[in-house]
């Protein structure tokens, strides 16, 4: 097959856990012989080369959605670019991943006669913040389902978004039928090491949170429960690994606190991350809302670290059964720092929970998630090809159809 990975966000910026899905999955369908583009926004003032398989399709600027994030989309562009590259490439099929975002798929939808496939990552719905914002662009997103011949969602927290929009019959008979398809993660470079080392020397326990510094993850909530912890248990330490617009924030909550043996170490690149997840006693990650999965999660259950998170609804997800454990309401701080303090001392649990990680993290297995998506794109292409043939076989009409229903949204716009 020849594939088309659409990602809205700048896949030039540090990768979040979109990027890493489509980077994944480009690499391990080319590995299994099928030819494979990612398009993408192109970045404000890029002058670099173009990656190999890359396709720059308009531009992309930095937004803050209001919702305890930041991030940087594609915004609207002419539709004969489009129309060129989609001509060139021939795709079999169209995986939109995020297909509410603006603007690229509903942009690409208009002129597309492939299989497509649609797949929902981000939670929008836990927050009223984020419903506000997808209210705004429901007028525009309705109908996206519709123009889906599968539809996938990485947990039943994005799932929600669409369910819950779903509105006429089609809709909702769609809406029903979503695949789900969990995030992934590479178990040849995530694993135990060999050899713990105390990341803060003999005799100490270290807690590691690894993350974007956003209000959003909880991190004010950990160092609150650390100093209830930190008062008991004075030998312990607390690693905040990240950058982000909470840094000052957090960094005058720590001076204020008194609290010693709290480190910000900025941004890390994955070969610390791991070293950091791998030799800590604990990996805490106190998301509030937001999460639709929990990539964070998963790469520390497969380094055989105990973790615990916030019971959003992404995280509640991964952590289900034995893992229930380590998740935590951050902002019942008393609770939160006893539940701390339980980890770091009870050898056995520690090791009851490294036992069922270990074990429940092999189904997050890349080379298993690239596989379902493989099974998805060959669904939507038989689908599609039903759907031609009750068409008379004439693609063209269906593609002329939604430029033209595309363009009266477009006119309707308000201002």
């Amino acid at each position: 097959m020849k594939i088309a990975l659409v990602c809205p966000y700048n896949m030039f910026e540090r990768a979040g856990g979109v990027h890493q899905v489509i980077i994944h999955l480009h690499d391990g369908l080319v590995k299994k012989g099928h030819v494979v583009k990612i398009i993408t926004p192109k970045p404000a003032g890029f002058k670099g080369r173009i990656p190999e398989d890359y396709i720059l399709l308009g531009t992309s600027r930095t937004f803050n959605g209001g919702f305890g994030t930041v991030g940087n989309w594609g915004m609207e562009f002419g539709g004969s670019e489009i129309e060129a590259v989609l001509k060139k490439e021939k795709f079999d099929v169209i995986n939109f991943h995020e297909p509410w975002a603006p603007m690229l798929a509903w942009q690409m939808l208009g002129y597309s006669t492939a299989a497509h496939v649609g797949t929902f990552h981000a939670n929008l719905v836990d927050s009223v913040a984020a419903k506000s914002w997808v209210n705004m662009f429901i007028r525009y997103g309705r109908g996206i389902g519709n123009k889906m011949h599968v539809i996938t969602a990485v947990s039943p927290a994005p799932a929600g978004l669409l369910i819950s929009k779903a509105s006429k019959k089609a809709e909702k008979e769609q809406a029903a039928n979503i695949r789900y398809i969990p995030n992934g993660i590479d178990l040849d470079i995530y694993k135990p090491v060999k050899k713990k080392l105390p990341l803060n020397g003999p005799g100490t326990k270290t807690i590691v949170f690894v993350g974007r510094l956003e209000k959003r993850k909880g991190v004010e909530w950990l160092i609150k429960a650390y100093v209830l912890l930190a008062a008991k248990m004075p030998n312990t330490y607390l690693i905040i690994a990240g950058e982000g617009g909470q840094l000052d924030s957090l960094e005058e909550q720590v001076r204020s606190t008194k609290l010693r043996n709290v480190h910000f170490t900025g941004y890390v690149d994955d070969e610390e991350k791991r070293r950091l997840m791998g030799n800590a006693d604990l990996v805490c990650s106190p998301a509030l809302f937001g999460e639709s999965f929990g990539i964070v999660l998963i790469e520390a259950m497969a380094m055989g670290t105990p973790v615990i998170g916030g019971n959003n609804l992404g995280y509640i997800n991964v952590l289900s059964g034995h893992g229930r454990l380590g998740l935590v309401d951050p902002k019942a701080t008393g609770d939160f720092a006893n539940r701390l303090g339980v980890f770091l001392t009870d050898e056995e649990l520690a090791k009851s929970f490294r036992h069922w990680a270990l074990g429940e993290v092999k189904k997050y297995d890349y080379r298993k998630i690239v596989d379902q998506y493989e099974a998805a794109y060959k669904d939507a292409l038989a689908r599609w090809r039903v759907q031609q043939h009750l068409n008379g076989g004439n693609a063209k009409n269906e593609k002329g159809f939604w430029k033209t229903k595309r363009r009266l949204s477009l006119r309707r716009q308000p201002g």
